[in-house]
């Protein structure tokens, strides 16, 4: 293992200080603050409201929408530019697949509930992030929710499995993996697994135990956000 020390000083298994805070906007239904590291992300809901055009429409129950996108100059690279891109709709579908197991809209037939969640600041570990903040509006909103879900991205740095990789971890130049992982907190399924780069059988077994473990950190600061709003009003 040739990374032995990691370039923000932090241990293997710790992740990036965190911070969150929900009903920052007044006009949405339910609205989040999630920052880990550098990387920040606000989340928006609105509905349940009527969907169009009406082929659209569920009769049996309503449509979770998800929305992503990083603003022009929030990247540590290049300029993003503005607007829909293939990146951002991937993500996009991705954080409704991992959110839709645990919310549930057989209330609100032929209605939406649209998530819009806006990245500022990035530094790595956006999609988490992102899904991360969607799920504390969505409780915010009071949306019929099963379960919590949580993500965090875990992965390997040249021999080194590691959680919640920064922009200079992912970029090392050596063989680096980075796998976005959410999970329902009480039931533990997995709703997001995906990866990028390469990893061994035995290290991707290690990495899915590490983040099982800072998912937990990831919930409780939830689950800490979600008392403080509602014990506040």
């Amino acid at each position: 293992m040739a990374y032995t020390k990691r370039v923000d000083g932090r241990k293997f298994d710790e992740l990036r200080p965190m911070e969150a805070k929900a009903g920052i906007i007044p006009n949405a239904d339910g609205s989040a603050y999630f920052k880990i590291g550098k990387t920040t992300a606000y989340a928006a809901v609105y509905g349940p409201r009527e969907l169009y055009p009406r082929f659209l429409q569920n009769p049996k129950k309503g449509v979770l929408r998800c929305h992503y996108s990083m603003m022009p100059f929030s990247g540590s690279g290049e300029r993003i530019r503005p607007g829909s891109n293939r990146r951002a709709q991937e993500i996009s579908m991705v954080m409704a697949n991992a959110l839709n197991p645990v919310v549930d809209l057989s209330a609100f037939p032929n209605a939406v509930v649209d998530v819009f969640v806006e990245l500022p600041q990035t530094d790595a570990g956006t999609r988490c992030a992102a899904i991360s903040a969607a799920a504390i509006a969505l409780a915010d909103a009071g949306i019929p929710m099963k379960d919590m879900v949580c993500s965090v991205a875990v992965g390997q740095v040249d021999g080194a499995v590691v959680a919640d990789l920064c922009y200079d971890e992912e970029a090392y130049d050596a063989i680096v993996s980075d796998i976005p992982v959410a999970m329902t907190h009480n039931s533990k399924e997995i709703t997001l697994l995906q990866m990028d780069g390469e990893i061994s059988k035995d290290d991707l077994i290690k990495a899915l135990e590490l983040a099982k473990v800072s998912l937990e950190q990831v919930y409780q600061l939830q689950q800490k956000t979600l008392r403080e709003r509602f014990s506040s009003e």
